[in-house]
């Protein structure tokens, strides 16, 4: 037993994994994480038969880093825009061996201007780097050349963009809600057998159980060979709203909930298409607050960083759990035909597909299971925003808002937090201008608070009245009156006013407590210390700057008994007023 749970399963001895390079040598095969596998043709590219052979071995040898169809076509589709690159060269090499250095710089200018060729010039010089003939040389110093990151070019929502995308996602799905509640307590109701046989609600209610068990209304076979909805009159018209709608989600209703989540919770896009129907966390004496576990999965976070698990609770309705319960009750219908189709198969995201398509292509995704469709595409944002009159898809920048307004990060790290999302937005960076000018000012203010903001004599001037600390020219314009008239200030604050008048006479009281107040600091939490002690000390300390440290230091050998005593109560507080 390992300390992270049960000892893998060893495969046979005899067994071997199917090469990812073909015999011919010209087809690379990615098997994705679900085991499915994607042919990548090299022959079909504009280059010489040896660069082929040469960029499909390398190419090959990225398969471990790849979990996804996805990823290996990304790499894909830069490498034919280098293979392109190479066939419109003058003389194009033969081989990767017969790439030069003025090649490489030409592909580099060619591509260093944009977002797009930067992320190009990573992936292309990444996977050639795997070459050993190219790891020396001016060759592989040109592949080593640092490539600047992208430019960030996307900025979170404003408030309004925001309540326009949430105001049409919310109306769509809360509209769906409803109607799926409202048949299905029809539903539960003729299981019951709580309604009269025979009635208009009986009728409904048997053609309600047809939807939920196959997944759509009873047809009719026409002479033509097409299929009419059997009792559209009852069902109030043939559209999927009158039909399999009434107790399944569209993909776009579906789409419209996955906004709700992202403006909620954060999620990537990807998270939805592998989600599982959140469970309800045991809760000890709780009866009216349900509490849902959320399994998390997002793969880009690394090897054993896949799965993280959430706990929101469903406590009213402004709480984070009801739009879980909602969702839950949205896709109840598909999660239990989905069961009933593919044991064991229980995913949160499960909508009813209003055209049956032919063969599938996205191997990423999971399979369809009879009607159902899963998880939420970057197409079917697409389609969302369009029906929607949207500029594009809205889940990046919805979540680059929740995780803006969240303030810290969201299923990724802080580094990523900082550099991708905060750092770069532009809405951030308006946002927070102000708060640096204020800040900046209050910065100014607190910093001329604790200086020393009298003024140095040479000696006492007979018209200046005495404090203990200072001289003082004029206490009817002190900055802290007193009710009753004069100063109401602490004696220790004489230092910061500017009717305060200093000279060498001062010298060896404040030197005394200067130092007295320093010695407090160890006998004494810091906390406290620096809530009552630390301004005075920082202002004398820039007394001390402004008189000069040798004088500050010989003024401490000239301490009265005077001095003494009354450094004594300023520390005691007992000449405060």
């Amino acid at each position: 037993m390992s300390r992270r749970g049960r000892r893998a399963v060893l495969p046979p001895t005899n067994f071997a994994t199917e090469p990812a390079l073909a015999a011919n040598g010209l087809v690379v095969t990615i098997v994705n994480k679900a085991g499915h596998g994607k042919d990548f043709v090299f022959s079909d590219l504009p280059i010489p038969e040896p660069m082929k052979c040469s960029l499909a071995v390398v190419f090959a040898a990225q398969q471990m880093k790849w979990t996804s169809h996805y990823s290996a076509t990304a790499a894909w589709n830069r490498l034919k825009v280098f293979a392109d690159f190479i066939s419109g060269l003058d003389t194009p090499p033969e081989d990767l061996t017969g790439l030069d250095a003025a090649a490489l710089k030409r592909w580099r200018l060619q591509n260093i201007s944009t977002n797009t060729g930067r992320t190009t010039l990573r992936v292309v010089h990444r996977i050639l780097r795997s070459d050993p003939r190219l790891s020396e040389g001016p060759v592989a110093e040109e592949l080593a050349r640092r490539v600047p990151a992208p430019k960030p070019v996307r900025k979170s929502y404003d408030e309004a963009e925001r309540e326009h995308v949430l105001l049409a996602a919310g109306r769509q799905f809360r509209t769906a809600w409803l109607r799926i509640r409202e048949n299905t307590v029809l539903l539960e109701q003729w299981r019951a057998g709580f309604l009269a046989d025979g009635s208009l609600d009986w009728r409904l209610g048997e053609a309600l159980d047809h939807v939920a068990r196959v997944g759509d209304v009873p047809r009719t076979q026409l002479p033509s060979g097409r299929q009419a909805v059997t009792n559209r009159g009852l069902l109030g018209g043939r559209d999927s709203e009158h039909t399999w709608g009434r107790l399944f989600l569209t993909p776009s209703e579906l789409t419209a909930l996955a906004v709700l989540l992202t403006d909620r919770f954060g999620w990537n896009l990807s998270v939805y298409d592998r989600m599982p129907a959140p469970t309800r966390a045991p809760s000890v004496a709780e009866t009216k607050n349900v509490t849902y576990q959320v399994q998390v999965e997002k793969r880009r976070a690394g090897n054993g960083r896949w799965f993280s698990t959430e706990n929101f609770t469903d406590s009213g309705a402004d709480s984070p759990g009801r739009l879980i319960t909602q969702a839950l009750q949205a896709t109840l219908h598909g999660r239990l035909l989905a069961a009933q189709l593919a044991p064991g198969t229980d995913l949160l995201m499960t909508a009813r597909a209003v055209r049956q398509k032919g063969g599938r292509k996205d191997m990423d995704r999971p399979p369809v299971v009879g009607p159902l469709v899963f998880g939420v595409s970057g197409v079917d944002g697409k389609s969302w925003a369009s029906e929607h009159e949207l500029s594009g898809s809205p889940f990046r920048q919805i979540r680059r808002t929740t995780v803006t307004r969240e303030g810290k990060p969201l299923q990724h790290t802080q580094g990523t937090h900082e550099s991708v999302y905060v750092l770069p937005d532009q809405k951030v960076r308006q946002d927070s201008q102000q708060i640096f000018e204020d800040g900046a000012l209050e910065a100014l203010d607190q910093a001329k608070k604790i200086f020393f903001g009298g003024h140095l004599a040479l000696g006492p001037d007979p018209a200046h009245g005495q404090t203990a600390t200072a001289d003082c020219a004029d206490e009817t314009t002190t900055p802290w009156p007193a009710p009753g008239g004069g100063c109401g200030a602490d004696f220790l604050l004489c230092l910061a006013c500017p009717n305060a008048h200093v000279h060498p006479g001062h010298h060896p009281r404040l030197a005394l407590l200067h130092e007295q107040i320093q010695s407090l600091r160890s006998a004494m939490p810091e906390h406290r210390w620096h809530q009552r002690w630390y301004e005075h000390w920082q202002r004398l300390d820039d007394l001390a700057d402004k008189a000069g440290r040798p004088s500050w230091a010989t003024a401490l050998g000239r301490v009265s008994d005077t001095d003494r005593a009354l450094v004594d109560l300023l520390l005691k507080g007992q000449l405060a007023p």
